[in-house]
């Protein structure tokens, strides 16, 4: 009994805590521990933002690049590829690049369109008055220097 005593104090407080955690984890299962991480993520983001995670991150990564050498991410992204390789197949990453590829190529003509679309709106506003005000009989007025088919 007086052995029981002595070795109370003897465990350190991250045994302890182990040893706390384990308890729960086997009373109230791991979903338990999801629950609360989730909640706390939650409002950890409202307090404080997402650029707050976004700094944490950077700076996580810049201590594991310091300790471990960049070599360390080339390691682990080819496990990550290699272990997604397997589970989804050898064609996952072409699929999922021609989706890519193919948005892209949407956004790029959605972008030329909208581009055209303002480009004839503003000509239409700048030149719809001026051809409104001018007589169709008017002389042609002398080029312009800036014109574009002007040559010297």
């Amino acid at each position: 009994m007086q052995q029981d005593k002595d070795n109370k104090g003897s465990m350190t407080v991250a045994e302890a805590g182990r040893k706390g955690g384990e308890t729960v984890r086997n009373e109230r299962g791991r979903e338990f521990y999801e629950t609360i991480g989730r909640k706390g993520g939650a409002t950890v983001k409202a307090e404080r933002g997402r650029s707050f995670y976004e700094e944490i991150g950077r700076k996580g990564g810049e201590t594991v690049k310091a300790e471990r050498g960049a070599k360390f991410y080339e390691e682990i992204g080819k496990k990550g590829g290699d272990r997604v390789k397997a589970t989804r197949g050898p064609n996952f990453y072409e699929e999922i690049g021609r989706k890519g590829g193919q948005k892209v190529k949407k956004l790029i003509e959605e972008g030329k369109r909208a581009a055209r679309a303002a480009m004839e709106k503003q000509e239409s506003a700048g030149t719809g008055t001026q051809q409104q005000e001018e007589p169709a009989s008017s002389p042609a007025a002398p080029p312009d220097e800036s014109s574009p088919g002007r040559s010297e």
